[in-house]
């Protein structure tokens, strides 16, 4: 069934573009068009080809600030991505479109990366530690049917930012082979500013062995965190669709704020903060609300106003430096 949604959606979407309506979807001949799903894919892409992004179609399609786990790619979009030349996706389950939508491609010699899958045996499976909130059961019997369910955040770690930088710069290699010098200059020179901060933030908690981050919200911090050997707590998993934490799962979080003292509590960028703060209420520890981001909900603004992924994890590292003093 989705299969054939997605067929008529490519129609549509190609009927509309040959006659003017899609604005941006259709591309020069010479043009390299590259279409990546979330804004940390984006920003490589631009590192990697330096001053040759600007003869290059980059598409971001969640510019809106949209959540990669409630995307659902819209008739344009998928005129961009079946036409053309590399698709970067994240390959995890918000991304289940991806298969039916290349095998719709109009251009059948598109290239395509899932990070999840360039990174192999090291992807994770999804973490339910004590005190989590559980999914819902028919959830769970879902999951089990369908195998394990992978977490999707692999660009939260800079460790692996590096291998996915070396892994994108390949495929563009590929495709424009006369650019090879500049494009693996470029990839070097930019995996080196991942290096370098990596090397912070062991540093940071090598300074502060015994760190442990409670969150009073979803968790995508997995593979950070084990870059560096640090223990945490969360209400959810980093791809849980729930929204209200249960009294069993408050209570043991109030606790462990009770029992380790941070002194701070983490929530992600966009938070309204209930959770943590019904969390604070009912502990009788002294902390405050830190925010850590994501990088999965950045919009066109932020974008011109800046904000790039090294740029907003070095934030998180200056967040983390300040409130682990």
């Amino acid at each position: 069934m989705f299969k054939k949604i997605t067929a008529l959606m490519l129609c549509g979407a190609l009927a509309a573009s040959f006659s003017g309506c899609a604005e941006g979807s259709a591309k020069k001949t010479d043009d390299l068009s590259i279409v990546c799903t979330i804004f940390p894919e984006y920003d490589w892409v631009r590192q990697i080809l330096g001053s040759h992004a600007d003869d290059a179609q980059i598409t971001y399609l969640l510019d809106s600030g949209a959540d990669l786990h409630n995307y659902q790619p819209t008739a344009a979009d998928m005129v961009k991505i079946t036409t053309c030349d590399l698709f970067i996706y994240a390959g995890g389950e918000s991304d289940h479109w991806v298969e039916d939508a290349l095998s719709e491609a109009e251009n059948k010699d598109i290239r395509s990366i899932s990070l999840l899958d360039t990174l192999g045996d090291l992807a994770k499976e999804e973490e339910l530690i004590e005190g989590m909130e559980h999914e819902e059961e028919e959830e769970e019997e879902e999951a089990e049917e369908e195998g394990p369910e992978y977490d999707e955040h692999v660009w939260l770690s800079l460790r692996n930012a590096q291998t996915l930088c070396t892994a994108i710069t390949d495929q563009l290699c590929q495709i424009k082979p006369e650019l090879e010098t500049d494009l693996r200059s470029n990839c070097d020179s930019y995996n080196a500013q991942l290096d370098e901060l990596d090397g912070k933030f062991s540093l940071l908690f090598d300074d502060h062995p015994d760190t442990t981050l409670i969150f009073g919200d979803r968790f995508p911090f997995r593979y950070f965190v084990d870059d560096y050997g640090v223990d945490y707590y969360a209400a959810f998993v980093g791809c849980s669709a729930e929204t209200e934490a249960s009294f069993d799962t408050v209570t043991f979080l109030a606790g462990k704020l009770e029992e380790l003292d941070p002194g701070v509590l983490f929530t992600l960028e966009g938070s309204d903060q209930k959770i943590a703060e019904t969390i604070i209420s009912n502990s009788a520890a002294d902390a405050q609300i830190a925010e850590l981001n994501s990088i999965q909900s950045v919009n066109s603004q932020q974008i011109s106003d800046g904000a790039s992924y090294l740029s907003l994890m070095e934030k998180n590292y200056e967040t983390l430096k300040e409130v682990l003093k």
